[in-house]
């Protein structure tokens, strides 16, 4: 079912609360130094100001232990969100339900902003105590969704405000919802989904909903090795999910049965030790000698995964085929990275890990879409229920 968003309820002159995911990255100088998730925000914060609402942005920061502390205060976002949009006033209220925060909203004007404080400084928000959750709707006359990277949390001001206000999804979430979902109930075919990182046991909702799914299945990252053992395969020193061997072997048997392809690397590179520096040869995967490790796929794997991967009309890729961390075995993942902005059909980054070396290897503008959530992608990815999504208004 279709979730409303922004663009299907009046908002002039309203009071909207809008979660946003301002957990950003904090510098010593107590400056934002990555201001990417602001920046994400603002489609959603301009089309409120545009529309002459008073906005009340609501966000967490770090981990504070449910009591305020200095350290994860959102008063620099405050002073970036000032910097990103100079023409409108904006106020930052120092606690989120109290008189500060009170004070703030019943002074705004239409088109103006108010940052509470983070809303982690009262436990009552992660317990999604009710009470709390009713104080902070009270504030406003509708609730706007736009932290697809907490919806997979049934926190106050995730899912517990919406039952006492009417609740819609912003642009952010808007687009997650569409683009994700369509890939996902009806993809545009042949559909590969590409699956990297370290264990099986994290990915196993996600491999079953996708062998329902898509034509291919490629597995690289630390995962591929537990495939090895299920296949009989010595793997050395790589890293091994011991309890999924038995699983991967299922899997691959399930997939077989339904006619889905299933890519496992083909070479490897191996070093003798977890290091950036270590010596490191590239073996055939069914070939890890003892005392060596596989830390990313090898030239001939790029290869076969890229030609499925141009091939393809939609893909979804979650989780890296190396320790990228290190240039030495970022390659892998460099050259699936390049196959998937060479692609000419939908290309969905799932957030996490793949959606950072997506960035930090400059093809972020050939992605037709970056998540910016990462548990919660993945919980998309399996097919289960978000409860932050699960409470917005039905279309």
């Amino acid at each position: 079912m279709a979730k409303k968003t922004i663009e299907d309820v009046c908002v002039s002159g309203k009071k909207v609360l809008v979660r946003v995911d301002f957990n950003v990255p904090i510098d010593e100088n107590g400056q934002v130094s990555d201001d990417k998730r602001i920046k994400a925000a603002l489609p959603t914060i301009q089309y409120l100001l545009d529309h002459k609402a008073k906005v009340i942005l609501c966000s967490h920061l770090g981990r504070p232990k449910g009591a305020p502390d200095s350290k994860y205060s959102l008063a620099p976002v405050g002073a970036r969100l000032s910097e990103l949009l100079p023409d409108v006033n904006i106020w930052f209220a120092e606690d989120t339900i109290g008189q500060s925060a009170q004070t703030a909203i019943d002074d705004m004007k239409d088109g103006e902003i108010v940052l509470l404080e983070n809303v982690r400084f009262y436990k009552e928000e992660t317990d999604n105590d009710p009470e709390f959750a009713k104080k902070l709707a009270d504030l406003a006359d509708l609730y706007v969704s736009d932290a697809f990277g907490t919806v997979h949390r049934a926190h106050a001001s995730t899912a517990g405000v919406a039952a006492y206000l009417p609740a819609v999804a912003g642009f952010l979430i808007g687009k997650e919802l569409g683009v994700m979902g369509e890939a996902l109930d009806n993809p545009v075919r042949p559909f590969v989904a590409i699956l990297g990182g370290a264990k099986v046991s994290d990915k196993i909702g996600v491999i079953k909903n996708l062998l329902n799914k898509c034509d291919s299945l490629i597995i690289g990252g630390g995962m591929a090795y537990t495939f090895f053992k299920a296949q009989g395969y010595e793997i050395g020193d790589s890293l091994l999910d011991a309890d999924s061997i038995e699983l991967a072997k299922e899997l691959l048997a399930t997939a077989k049965e339904r006619g889905v392809n299933i890519l496992l690397p083909v070479d490897t590179v191996v070093a003798k030790e977890f290091s950036a520096d270590a010596e490191h040869k590239t073996v055939p995967s069914n070939e890890i000698p003892a005392g060596w490790q596989g830390l990313d796929i090898g030239q001939k794997s790029v290869a076969l995964f890229s030609d499925t991967i141009k091939a393809a009309k939609t893909v979804i890729w979650n989780g890296p085929m190396g320790v990228f961390e290190f240039p030495a075995f970022a390659i892998g993942t460099a050259g699936v990275a390049a196959a998937c902005a060479e692609c000419k059909g939908t290309t969905i980054i799932g957030g996490g890990d793949s959606a950072s070396a997506v960035k930090k290897l400059g093809f972020a503008d050939k992605m037709t879409h970056i998540s910016t959530g990462g548990g919660a992608s993945l919980e998309f990815l399996e097919g289960k229920t978000l409860p932050g999504v699960a409470v917005l208004n039905d279309k």
